[in-house]
């Protein structure tokens, strides 16, 4: 072969080399919107390895304060905007999956459900769809306890009841023994001065997941009919946001609401900071919890009700956005979300409980090892459950009800006044859409 002949056969091997080299091949660039920043965390460690499986996909992580989160993101999904995947619960799923704006996994990934828990599975399945892969489930609502706090007061956090009856109230007389006052004085001593609290006993706010689904499950109240309607109006439903609303207004041993309402964290940053004895919450804060608390902390049964320990169990699902232009590639990160290998990193690091049923008993494993009882999550705690939001509208309802409950919780509306007036809007609300 001619000597220039050679050149540019070489040349020509080198251009094609480089054209082939990994760095240009192209890559789709999918998106994930998820609101806690701990399994944030533990999904940078499960997709690096599943771009390493998979260099042609990139995933990149939109967290969202959960505040902020289902603000904008239904009118995204309307334009046919927003993230390719995103985190979603059943509170959202009538809306949008009635919409058209959710992937079906049965028919972008068929034959998995197996992997997942069943509940998990059912909550969100509907008209025979399932309109999301189980990334979480919650487990049952826990108390976490300030230990030393406990202790000086003389409170036994697994003896914990309420009931409207003052005689058969236990939580309220050991909530005003852990309530202080910046000079020293608990509640239930001479002198308190309740406009100058440093300590309070309970996080008795306007949190639906944690705190008043359980008071009012407790008391054998609900707050949805089975169609779906509000029914928080009720007479037991009353007792129980009553009993919560007094602990802030009256008795004064939980924060005020105008410090909870807007700040869905408040309770939890008080309670690492020492300003809050019980923090009723789920597995969601146990990572949080873990690393924020500089004190001696333990977990105890949820508090207990007239009709027992009744708790939400909830789970979050990715969903996939139905207009995504990288269908494929977003098949594959959901695939790899609902996995062991995907969600391995999620419980074995402790950020959340797997809704993949082999990747569970990392959670617990990892818990365990630490001395954390992580029975308490599942049947120690109890086995009443009430059930979870749902229904196609109940977002809308929620928008609607909740500044309404913001109202009640700070005192300014009365109780049963509020919450019919609550009820009967947000009814109004679901049937007009």
């Amino acid at each position: 072969m001619p000597r220039r002949a050679l050149l540019l056969s070489l040349l020509l091997t080198v251009l094609l080399a480089a054209c082939s080299a990994p760095g240009e091949t192209p890559v789709t660039t999918v998106t994930l919107r998820l609101w806690d920043d701990q399994v944030a965390k533990a999904y940078g460690t499960s997709f690096a390895e599943f771009e390493r499986q998979n260099p042609d996909i990139r995933v990149d992580l939109d967290v969202v304060p959960y505040a902020d989160y289902f603000v904008s993101l239904p009118a995204q999904l309307e334009r046919g905007q927003g993230d390719d995947i995103f985190w979603l619960n059943s509170a959202y799923l009538g809306t949008l999956a009635d919409s058209g704006a959710l992937l079906d996994i049965e028919r972008v990934l068929p034959g998995r459900a197996e992997r997942w828990v069943p509940a998990a599975v059912d909550q969100y399945t509907r008209d025979g769809g399932l309109w999301g892969v189980p990334a979480l489930t919650d487990g049952r609502i826990v108390t976490y306890y300030n230990t030393a706090l406990l202790a000086q007061a003389g409170v036994d956090p697994t003896a914990l009841t309420w009931n409207p009856d003052p005689a058969k109230d236990t939580l309220l007389p050991a909530l005003r023994r852990l309530t202080v006052d910046t000079a020293g004085r608990r509640a239930d001593e001479p002198g308190f001065d309740p406009t100058s609290v440093a300590t309070y006993g309970f996080n008795a706010g306007r949190d639906l997941q944690a705190v008043y689904y359980e008071f009012i499950g407790s008391n054998g109240g609900r707050f949805q009919a089975a169609d779906g309607t509000f029914a928080f109006a009720e007479p037991r439903s009353v007792e129980a946001f009553q009993y919560l609303v007094d602990l802030i207004n009256v008795q004064h041993v939980a924060p005020p609401a105008d410090d909870t309402n807007d700040n869905a964290d408040y309770a939890r940053d008080a309670f690492l900071a020492g300003r809050l004895a019980i923090f009723q919450s789920g597995t969601y804060n146990l990572r949080n919890v873990a690393d924020g608390a500089t004190f001696d902390w333990a977990i105890a049964p949820m508090v207990a009700g007239p009709a027992g320990r009744v708790s939400v169990v909830n789970s979050v699902v990715a969903a996939g956005n139905a207009k995504t232009p990288h269908p494929e590639a977003v098949a594959r990160v959901l695939d790899w979300i609902g996995s062991e290998p995907g969600a391995d990193p999620v419980g074995g690091r402790g950020a959340a409980l797997p809704a993949v049923t082999g990747s569970q008993q990392k959670f617990f494993d990892y818990w365990r090892e630490r001395g954390v009882e992580t029975g308490y999550f599942g049947a120690l705690g109890g086995t009443a459950t009430i059930d979870p939001p749902t229904g196609p509208r109940f977002g809308t309802g929620s928008r609607v009800f909740s500044p309404i409950l913001g109202e009640i919780f700070a005192g300014r509306l009365p109780v049963a006044e509020g919450l019919q007036q609550a009820q009967d809007s947000a009814n109004a609300a679901i049937r007009a859409g």
